[in-house]
């Protein structure tokens, strides 16, 4: 049995070597991961989770591990910015207000897959030019769904939050670690 971590994510790395975890492959997927037309949120996170798991190329008894991390205001879906112009306009909407981050987990051994969502609330703070255009410039909000990542510098940005912080971040543990559980991976053994 091999774990097979969909993505290319180093944070998802990261957290998953919070759980003691190193996976024996990173194949990262290559899908479409345009929403579709009056997609809500959270159907499309799942949705995306899944296609990813679906996606990777595995043995029947390897552990794929897929995740998707989405930023929603609303029924409005903020994925990675395509350029500066738009991170600021990302970063100018979230401003001030709430906004969800939620972030599906698909775990997939042979033709079983199992999934879980983490669904949590954020605010950020109303960013002034000067902090708005010196986050720009960082590139921080690159390849970041809503523009922005939590563990970097963005984390002065957000006053608020109610949830999962690995979630925000991009790799909910608890649920992560209920799924591998559940796929018969061996958590919390014994050197």
């Amino acid at each position: 049995m091999k774990l097979i971590l969909g993505s290319a994510s180093p944070r998802r790395k990261d957290l998953l070597a919070q759980l003691g975890v190193t996976p024996d492959a990173i194949l990262p997927p290559d899908i479409d991961e345009d929403p579709k037309a009056r997609e809500l949120p959270r159907p499309y996170c799942l949705r995306i989770a899944r296609e990813k798991a679906a996606a990777v190329l595995a043995d029947p008894d390897d552990i794929v591990l897929c995740a998707d991390t989405t930023v929603a205001i609303g029924r409005r879906i903020l994925g990675k910015p395509r350029d500066a112009a738009e991170a600021a306009t990302f970063l100018t909407a979230l401003g001030g207000r709430r906004h969800q981050v939620i972030t599906a987990v698909a775990v997939r051994r042979g033709d079983k897959l199992w999934t879980r969502e983490s669904v949590s609330d954020v605010k950020m703070k109303r960013l002034s030019d000067v902090e708005l255009n010196a986050y720009l410039a960082s590139g921080e909000w690159q390849g970041k769904a809503g523009a922005y990542a939590i563990q970097g510098a963005a984390g002065a940005l957000i006053p608020w939050i109610s949830g999962s912080f690995t979630g925000i971040v991009g790799l909910p543990l608890s649920e992560t670690a209920a799924l591998l559980a559940a796929a018969g991976y061996p958590l919390w053994r014994q050197s």
